[in-house]
């Protein structure tokens, strides 16, 4: 066509294709309910008419910006450490979820932007980004118990939906694993494998999913006959991994089995194991929590429970987008189940 594909129109396209103008309107915007054929024959118009569509202008009409936050909180550091935010991200567990976070957004035409609320000045340029409608609504990942953002983004008046249940009741949409099932699918393998004095190395016992995993690792222990079992917390990572196995096994040198909150700790566990002579499984049984990419870097292989990372940042995506479509919905919460995955080690 010889006129400026700039000035093209909706009406223009819908001329083309002879369709009507809502027609085209819902093949470009991605709605459902438009037959394949039709579908077809519209996007050879827009090809045929070189339309562009305008985000910008679309955005005054739709008042959304097609943008979604994707947001994890951390406390702020100690100086010269790494703030836990960022820290968050080398977990290969979280490396997944914020990459199933940004391949769910593509498929529903939102772009993500990343940000970190690692200290109380960044937390607040969060909240206001939000309560300016500069995005859509917000996918947050967060890492502390006493994390106040969940509450203040909900009062922003735009989505949220986290990954995993908030420490406190948040008006909020979440996507969690039934965790307590996974601390006790931990203990009865190596109960059953015959461990007869199992030990736990928990994440921060102020975060609900830490522990979800220690209470159901320890309830399974009591109905097999174990009254106490002990524990040290650790904060996540391989070093702290190795502190608290390093404690346990000082308050209780006959341990023979361990449950690690996540995989980056049991691995830390491996480590000390290993340094100190001990053998894994003979001696010690090791279980970790994730099913993350370290499982097949430790020798031996990593016995784990599984958590659908890529399917729950997906998840996560679907309620985000509906909710910014039907404001009006109540919050949702999704929780899928544990696996255990045998391996080597436990």
């Amino acid at each position: 066509m010889t006129e400026d594909p700039r000035q093209m129109t909706l009406e223009d396209v819908a001329r083309v294709a002879g369709v009507s103008r809502a027609t085209v309107s819902r093949v470009v915007n991605g709605k459902r309910k438009v037959a394949p054929a039709v579908q077809e024959t519209v996007l050879a118009a827009i090809a045929a008419t070189g339309y562009v569509p305008n985000r910008a202008a679309r955005s005054l009409v739709t008042r959304r910006t097609g943008m979604a936050a994707v947001v994890v909180s951390g406390s702020a550091a100690a100086p010269g450490e790494e703030a836990d935010a960022s820290r968050l991200l080398s977990d290969p567990f979280f490396g997944r979820v914020v990459g199933g976070f940004v391949r769910s957004l593509r498929l529903h035409d939102v772009h993500p932007v990343l940000l970190f609320a690692d200290t109380p000045e960044a937390e607040e340029q969060i909240v206001n980004y939000q309560r300016l409608g500069n995005v859509d609504g917000t996918l947050l990942v967060s890492t502390h118990g006493d994390d106040t953002l969940p509450g203040r983004l909900a009062d922003a008046g735009r989505p949220v939906v986290m990954f995993s249940r908030p420490a406190r009741p948040v008006p909020v949409s979440y996507v969690d694993l039934a965790n307590t099932d996974g601390g006790r699918l931990a203990a009865a393998r190596l109960l059953d494998r015959g461990c007869r004095s199992p030990g736990l190395i928990s994440g921060p016992l102020d975060v609900p999913a830490a522990r979800d995993r220690a209470d159901g690792f320890r309830d399974l222990a009591a109905r097999r006959g174990h009254a106490y079992v002990p524990g040290v917390a650790g904060d996540l990572t391989f070093s702290g991994g190795e502190a608290a196995t390093e404690l346990l096994l000082a308050e209780t040198p006959g341990v023979d089995g361990i449950f690690a909150g996540n995989d980056l700790m049991a691995q830390g566990a491996l480590h000390v194991l290993r340094t100190r002579g001990r053998r894994v499984p003979e001696d010690v049984a090791v279980v970790g929590f994730d099913d993350s990419s370290v499982v097949t870097q430790t020798r031996p292989h990593l016995t784990t429970i599984r958590q659908p990372a890529e399917e729950m940042a997906a998840t996560m995506a679907d309620l985000l987008v509906e909710r910014v479509e039907s404001p009006d919905l109540p919050p949702r919460s999704v929780i899928f189940d544990p696996v255990l995955v045998a391996r080597d080690s436990g």
